[in-house]
């Protein structure tokens, strides 16, 4: 099973960045994806789920309205459009998979690496 991240860098506070997960080695389109962060120093805090048909998205309250989640089932792979983006948004971020969205927010059942993204004042 894999989980490649990738789309992480430096951004100024209020940019834009998009962060792509492919999957690979399990079934994909039935298994919810999502992203969690992590700052140093910090516990891994869930930020975005999405349901495997994409009906159902699930997002924690600091990111609501500014962090937007998606996936192209045909690619095998799940994306975070964030905007706004704030220092505070600074952490490596990590995708997860799990059967559905509750499950993922608890213990997800796979995990990728992450991709740091760095958001300056």
């Amino acid at each position: 099973v894999q989980l490649q991240a990738s789309g992480g860098g430096l951004v100024q506070a209020g940019g834009s960045m998009r962060l792509s997960c492919v999957a690979a080695g399990f079934t994909y389109s039935r298994r919810a994806m999502g992203w969690f962060r992590q700052a140093p120093g910090k516990e891994r805090d869930f930020v975005a789920a999405i349901s495997w048909s994409g009906s159902t998205t699930v997002y924690a309250d600091s990111v609501k309205g500014r962090f937007t989640i998606s996936r192209d089932n045909a690619k095998n792979t799940v994306y975070l459009q964030m905007n706004s983006l704030k220092p505070e948004d600074t952490a490596a971020y990590y995708c997860a998979a799990a059967s559905d969205t509750s499950v993922l927010r608890s213990t997800p059942t796979y995990w990728g690496q992450g991709t740091q993204v760095t958001v300056s004042s």
